[in-house]
């Protein structure tokens, strides 16, 4: 049997059995050099004639198959963990499929003979070569606390109030792992910040962002860096970025100007500015909007109402909305975004160079996301008005004591506005609506404390505390 022949034989063989090697988990490169020894050793087998090139060829492909993939893994897994893995294994089966074009004509083989045999180990090799560098060459950088799947909680008592035969449902974004919402686009920007080589995040901050972005860097081995306005974050925010070892700085403005600070520096390239105007924010928040359809078993409510301060939130959620209905059909929402009155540019539609209002989470009179805000407002036919911080500490309380949920103020933006507008008509025929609660209560634990009742002080005697409790 000629040497050409031989050679065919064996590599369409040994391409055959490195399916069965891949899916048995054992390493290509190895298992071609023993599958190539096993197949010489099958009685029967035409034997070639034995000739140092012949030996040549049979051996110096697998061993550079070897080199091929194990010597660049080592450099890649420091240095290339973000290069895709299907393209690493074509380069790897393009040079493998190379190498056994070469030292078959080497060899003595023809080139046709010599590209077919090419073709038929590349593939293999391509597979072989993406499913390794797959779990080997490219290390885990998703940065993630587990975000997301947040529960929507059915609101009948609070629907009666805003308007006979509404359904209400409460999208309770506190329960994500730092509290708010933010935790859907920080584990975004954040993994492709370490995916990219950073080693700083930074951010400006009324409370919320910082704490996830500290906690998000924390978990992915970063360094965080905060801006806050001074004096004007509430305590429970300020506690959990200090306690995931972010670098704290307080400038004396408010957020607006904090922000722009934080933009140069993110323009100098010192940090990766982690706000929601990083586009992979918006990414990771739009996310809500999917999780909310699934959760409401393939329904799109009518309206989503949700608080407004650096329009972020509004904007990515439309987003997912969109992008989703453009996809996979089922329409959009009316996007109903509500501001804070002392701190309502987008209603007023000019900036508020001194925003007052005791929710501190949409304390901002600049929106970063402020065209996002007004194109989602316009494209879904919604709104954006503003409530009082009396209308908040009303919707604050309903929450807590109509359906047992506990918010910040801010989050509470969003149901105040649907009480104001319900009686109005301004729903129209809308039968399910959905509010976006957007931090946990224990964010802003003093709040709580100054719009409840006063804990009253009785003497340890059973009769004076049955009658003060029954009473």
């Amino acid at each position: 049997m000629r040497s050409a022949e031989f050679v065919l034989a064996l590599l369409i063989a040994v391409a055959a059995l490195v399916t069965i090697a891949r899916r048995l988990g054992i390493a290509y490169p190895i298992f071609l050099v023993i599958g190539g020894l096993l197949l010489g050793l099958v009685p029967g087998l035409p034997r070639p004639d034995i000739k140092p090139d012949l030996i040549f060829l049979l051996v110096l492909p697998p061993i550079l198959y070897t080199t091929a993939f194990f010597t660049p893994l080592r450099s890649l897994r420091a240095n290339l963990g973000n290069i895709s893995s299907l393209a690493i294994g074509l380069i790897i089966a393009t040079a493998g499929a190379a190498a056994v074009v070469a030292h078959a004509l080497i060899g003595g083989i023809t080139w046709p003979v010599a590209l077919a045999l090419g073709a038929i180990v590349a593939p293999s090799d391509s597979i072989a070569a993406a499913a390794i560098v797959a779990r080997l060459a490219v290390p885990r950088r998703i940065v993630t606390l587990l975000e997301g799947n947040t529960p929507l909680i059915p609101a009948p008592a609070l629907a009666k109030r805003i308007r006979p035969g509404l359904e209400l449902y409460l999208k309770f974004e506190g329960l994500n792992p730092t509290g708010s919402f933010k935790d859907r686009g920080m584990t975004v920007a954040v993994s492709r910040a370490k995916a990219a080589g950073a080693r700083v995040v930074l951010c400006a901050s009324t409370g919320n962002t910082s704490a996830s972005a500290a906690a998000y860097a924390a978990r992915g081995g970063l360094r965080c860096a905060v801006v806050i306005p001074d004096g004007q974050i509430a305590l429970g925010k300020l506690a959990q970025a200090m306690v995931h070892g972010a670098r704290v700085l307080a400038v004396r403005g408010n957020f607006d100007r904090a922000l722009e600070l934080v933009r140069e520096l993110g323009d100098e390239g010192a940090a990766v500015v982690v706000n929601s105007i990083n586009p992979d924010r918006i990414e990771g928040q739009k996310t809500i909007a999917y999780e909310i359809v699934r959760q409401l078993g393939g329904r799109v409510p009518d309206v989503h109402a949700l608080p407004v301060g650096n329009a972020g939130n509004i904007t990515a959620t439309w987003k997912g909305y969109s992008e989703r209905s453009a996809k996979e059909g089922g329409g959009v929402p009316r996007m109903m975004g509500f501001q804070a009155e002392g701190a309502a540019p987008i209603v007023r539609g000019a900036r508020v160079m001194e925003p007052k209002t005791l929710a501190t989470a949409i304390k901002i009179g600049n929106p970063a996301s402020w065209q996002g805000a007004n194109d989602a407002r316009d494209r879904s036919k919604g709104l954006i008005d503003m409530v009082s911080d009396d209308e908040i500490v009303a919707a604050y309380r309903a929450l807590a004591d109509l359906e047992g949920v506990f918010v910040e103020p801010a989050s509470a933006a969003g149901v105040a506005g649907l009480l104001k507008i319900g009686p109005t008509g301004a729903l129209g025929e809308a039968k399910v609506a959905v509010c976006t609660l957007t931090g946990h209560g224990l964010k802003d634990p003093e709040r709580a404390v100054q719009v409840s009742p006063k804990v009253e002080t009785v003497n340890d005697d059973l009769a004076e505390l049955r009658k003060a409790l029954l009473q």
